[in-house]
């Protein structure tokens, strides 16, 4: 298989920030002309063009980009000038981002020479293959190859081929090579002497009696850096810092989720934003400790509690007495069980170890003596070998659990394990190899998990797939470490040698087919080598059988699991496939060997470090002096008195208290119902600043042991109201769109007049001065210095006649709709709108771009037409879907659902309707629709909230379709693109039925009563 790359907005946003630094520099092909020692023109090669901007405008760009990125602006540069920052959160493509930042580069300004700097062999093959897989998608968007090669000081051919050649090149280095070839202190004979250094650092007759680090200088070429926290190291003086400079870069693009230093910052996506854009995986944590007990040694384990039609039953983990001594099993009990009398009679169970009640709603067990157990934890005497047994057992059930709900998917599982000695998993002998302890745990306890749970599985085809002999215990497990020329696994070596580059042939250079289902490794065991650079989409737990370190950050842990998964034909399974339920399906779940309190919050600490550069409360600050569009498409620029108005608005609807978002804005803002009341007219800009505040709970991991999995109730789904409310709403349809250009256009001209505005660039001339130092908190706090005068020039023109945009290329692109279409729009407009293009093209094309959609979408939804199809949805969307929650939050116990679970997006408005819907009389039978049941929209897929079947003679409409919204009921006030999906639900039901089927969208039940009795 191959994995599909596809454009995202993101990463497109941080390839054109980088390139916006050098606004204004021309484009030219990098033709140099090189000078032999003699003075002789007689080689031409290809270098970068050098940089004709100077700092202050270099300067001037960067802070442009930073105040529309969000960012702190620069005073003045910082550093050397000529390093910039972006930041990227683990797992959302970071590889991918700055190679497009090549390619842009080479577009724009004609550079074409770059050197990838990496801290490890690890990395590197990772970014290699990075390069390799997506060859053909970059080939397709820019109609050009780039070369590629890792560097290696005995293949001078290709170091050549780098500077004589003038396409796209690209040199990949680790930093273990500046500390051998790139070492000029090494470029002596005898021992203390380096092959390599002597062969880069001397003259060769292939490069015309040059140096080849000479040539490689000349060419100026542009330095990435990937992850320069472990590149550049601490020490200033150090190898990889000394010979970063012998390259002579034009200039440096440093690229990590976690910075040390940070230069010029251009770019953030943080763990904020890729949480809250849904490009990573959520994090849940099923915990695996032990706690203190008043019955020191008598062993007792809470696997798991069990909710099922009848009481719930607990599976519970303790010794029992054998004619060799005692063993320990795991039992599936109920109330009332007694250990003591269950175990054979041991004593050590004799202080009433009688289970008193097995309470599913709050998660425990409780004793007669007083004990009280949650799911993971363990009592009495417990060597570490048991907790890691655990630990190994809770991986598995998790494992299967998420593989037979994603397997018809073709979304293969992946487990990983971290350990600490190579011996623990595989231990060598001189000529023989047997299994460690954690592969022998691993074997025993799968063979247990699978016996327990194939009865409990319904999917032929999975439980087909699990009796596969390939799929044997032996066969799915392996082990990734370092292997040495006789093949056995030893530990890493932070070195460049054989050792490691052996060890990373499955996991970096064949990645693709570990996501095969061909491939029946399913569960990888690792240590070091998988620190960093290695992470695979599909790893969906992540075990660590160690203890982990001080040093080891808990952000770190999970990061090898936190990129979204793929399906079989290569397709990432983000929003754009899912939509809203991103987070159904990527789920990473840390088997953690202590707490869940405590794993949870040094994950959240960790976060907290992670984004120190953003405010951690709401004050009016964040919200003056700031850019903002209104909702009529004005820019403004937000006042301190309009600030006060902002953040007092926030106090009196209840979105923050004492500084701090409450988690009613969470419920609303998740709803899509937040209301601004005086303010709502900048409703989007208060929801942009607000997502710029920390907020640790946003990154509390959920903890898996609280999450019951919702079943189907043949019953209910059996019932004859529910079939034929089934039979009523499960035909597909098609749409047509009929209408007319010039309407659209004239209708886009008249929008493009009224609401375009861009924001006049204007250079602002401050001066002030300090006038007098009252104490040590006025500096601290920055309020030493007063501004005294303020000159504004207004800029009348930014392009300039070397830089060119497509802007109906750029149109056409965000609106899909024809070149000759934008053309006559374009010349529709006002000479005055027009010109604004000039002003600031990048916001022009942007905004341009925006109303015009608004203007199709409104025209759409005027002439969009329904028309049944032969197809049904089968009901087997029902049984697919996956619906996990935890009771008393997101999810109520149901006796009229499909479901013995209602599982609920929210826990404000759909909880309580659900609720409602229960409670009442009329109410037969009720569902949430799986994310199965869709309908095709030209915004895209629709998926429907609820179907609600009446009791007959009690309502006019008997049977029902739903969407919950917070908004008021009123269209007008809903997002467009809503509206218009809403709209095409409306019409879609129209076609499919005969009246009999209604649907609305109703925010309580009330609503909902009032919409069927009409």
């Amino acid at each position: 298989m191959k994995i599909r790359y596809k454009h995202q907005r993101f990463q497109a946003e941080a390839a054109k920030c980088v390139s916006d630094v050098f606004q204004g520099q021309p484009k030219h092909d990098g033709s140099r002309t090189f000078l032999n020692k003699f003075g002789a023109l007689n080689f031409d090669g290809f270098g970068n063009f050098p940089l004709v901007l100077d700092n202050e405008s270099i300067c001037e760009n960067v802070r442009g980009i930073q105040m529309a990125e969000g960012l702190n602006p620069v005073e003045h540069l910082e550093g050397d000038g000529r390093t910039f920052t972006i930041e990227m959160e683990t797992g959302t493509g970071k590889t991918y981002t700055y190679i497009k930042t090549m390619y842009e580069l080479n577009a724009r300004y004609g550079w074409s020479k770059f050197v990838i700097v990496v801290p490890s062999i690890a990395i590197r093959e990772g970014v290699f293959k990075s390069f390799e897989s997506m060859a053909e998608h970059f080939a397709g968007e820019y109609g050009k190859r780039m070369q590629y090669f890792i560097y290696n000081s005995k293949q001078l051919a290709k170091i050549d081929a780098f500077a004589s050649d003038n396409g796209i090149h690209a040199m990949i280095i680790n930093t273990q090579a500046f500390n051998a070839s790139l070492n000029e202190d090494k470029n002596k004979e005898g021992r203390a002497g380096d092959s390599a250094a002597r062969i880069i650092f001397s003259r060769r007759d292939e490069f015309g009696s040059r140096k080849p680090i000479d040539i490689l200088a000349k060419t100026n070429p542009i330095l990435i850096i990937d992850e320069p926290q472990s590149v550049l190291g601490t020490d200033k003086g150090n190898a990889t810092r000394k010979g970063i400079k012998l390259f002579n870069p034009l200039f440096t693009l440093l690229y990590s989720a976690t910075h040390r230093e940070i230069f010029n910052q251009v770019y953030r996506l943080d763990a904020i934003d890729a949480y809250n854009k849904k490009l990573v995986k959520k994090i849940e944590v099923r915990s695996v400790h032990q706690v203190g007990s008043t019955a020191t040694n008598s062993y007792v384990y809470l696997d798991e509690i069990v909710i099922s039609k009848g009481n719930p039953q607990a599976r519970l983990g303790f010794d029992v007495k054998t004619a060799n001594g005692t063993r320990q099993t795991i039992r599936l009990v109920g109330e009332g069980f007694d250990l003591k009398e269950q175990s054979g009679g041991l004593q050590e169970y004799a202080n009433n170890f009688k289970v008193e009640c097995i309470d599913g709603l709050t998660n425990t067990v409780h004793f007669l003596n007083g004990l009280t157990l949650h799911p993971g934890e363990v009592v009495g005497s417990v060597n570490e070998d048991i907790l890691r047994r655990h630990q190994i057992r809770e991986t598995i059930k998790t494992h299967l659990e998420r593989e037979r709900q994603l397997f018809a998917r073709g979304i293969k599982v992946l487990s990983l394990f971290f350990i600490d000695h190579v011996d623990s998993y595989r231990i060598y002998g001189k000529d023989t190899a047997e299994k460690g302890k954690f592969a022998r745990m691993f074997e025993e306890e799968y063979q247990r998990a699978l016996q327990e749970l194939m009865s409990t599985f319904k999917d032929t085809a999975y439980t087909r797939f699990l009796s596969n002999p390939k799929n044997a215990p032996e066969n799915i497990h392996d082990g990734y470490f370092s292997i040495d020329k006789k093949g056995k696994n030893v530990e890493s070596k932070n070195k460049e040698g054989e050792n490691e580059e052996r060890g990373f042939d499955l996991i970096m250079k064949d990645k693709e087919r570990l996501l095969s289902q061909s491939c029946p490794i399913r569960f990888i065991f690792s240590h070091s080598a998988l620190k960093e650079g290695w992470d695979n989409p599909n790893v969906f737990q992540i075990c660590t059988l160690k203890d982990t370190s001080n040093e080891i950050k808990k952000r770190q842990e999970v990061g090898r699991g936190m990129r979204l998964c793929v399906n079989d034909k290569g397709e990432r399974q983000d929003a754009d496939v899912l939509g809203d339920h991103v987070f159904d399906t990527n789920i990473l779940t840390v088997i953690a060997s202590e707490s869940y309190d405590d794993f949870a919050k040094k994950l959240q600490t960790d976060m907290a470090e992670a984004c120190a550069s953003r405010p951690v409360v709401v004050t009016a600050t964040l919200f003056a002096d700031q850019l903002a569009q209104t909702q009529d498409g004005h820019s403004i620029k937000i006042t301190t008195e309009q600030a006060v108005e902002i953040h007092e608005e926030l106090i009196v609807q209840g979105y923050i208290k004492k500084g701090k978002l409450t988690q009613k804005y969470f419920d609303e803002k998740k709803a899509d119902s937040l209301q601004f009341g005086e303010v709502e007219n900048l409703h989007s800009f208060i929801i942009k600043q607000l997502d710029k505040v920390f907020n640790p709970d946003a990154f509390k991991p959920a903890n898996g042991r609280n999450k019951t999995e919702a079943h189907l109730v043949k019953d209910n789904f059996n019932k004859k109201e529910w079939q034929e409310l089934w039979r009523r709403i499960n035909t597909r349809t098609y749409y047509n769109v009929s209408f007319e250009t010039p309407k659209l256009i004239k209708s886009a001209i008249d929008a493009l007049d009224k609401h375009l505005n861009v924001t006049e660039i204007r250079i602002v001339v401050e001066s002030g001065g300090m006038e007098s130092i009252r104490d040590r908190e006025e500096l601290e706090a920055g309020a030493a210095m007063s501004a005294a005068t303020v000159k504004t020039i207004r800029v009348t023109e930014v392009i300039g006649a070397e830089v060119t945009y497509d802007l109906v290329g750029e149109l056409v692109q965000s609106t899909g709709l024809t070149r000759r279409t934008i053309v006559e729009m374009l010349k529709g407009v006002n000479p005055a709108t027009f010109h604004q293009f000039k002003l600031n093209p990048e916001e022009f094309i942007i905004k341009a771009g925006r109303i015009i959609n608004d203007c199709k979408a409104i025209s759409l939804i005027q002439h969009i037409q329904y028309e049944k199809c032969a197809g049904t949805f089968g009901t087997g969307i029902f049984e697919e879907a996956t619906l996990r929650g935890t009771l008393g939050k997101n999810a109520i116990e149901s006796t009229k659902s499909l479901y013995d679970l209602v599982v609920v997006d929210s826990e404000g408005i759909e909880k309580s309707f659900a609720e409602s819907l229960e409670a009442e009389d009329d109410v037969v039978v009720y569902s949430k629709l799986p994310g199965g049941f869709y309908i095709n929209t030209p915004m895209g897929k629709y998926n429907p909230d609820w179907a609600v079947a009446f009791r007959e003679d009690s309502v006019k409409h008997v049977y029902f379709v739903a969407e919950t919204k917070g908004n008021d009921i009123e269209v007008s006030q809903l997002r467009r693109a809503e509206d218009a999906k809403i709209e095409c639900a409306r019409r879609h039901f129209a076609a499919i039925s005969t009246g009999d089927v209604a649907y609305s969208v109703v925010k309580t039940y009330q609503d909902l009563y009032n919409a069927v009795t009409k």
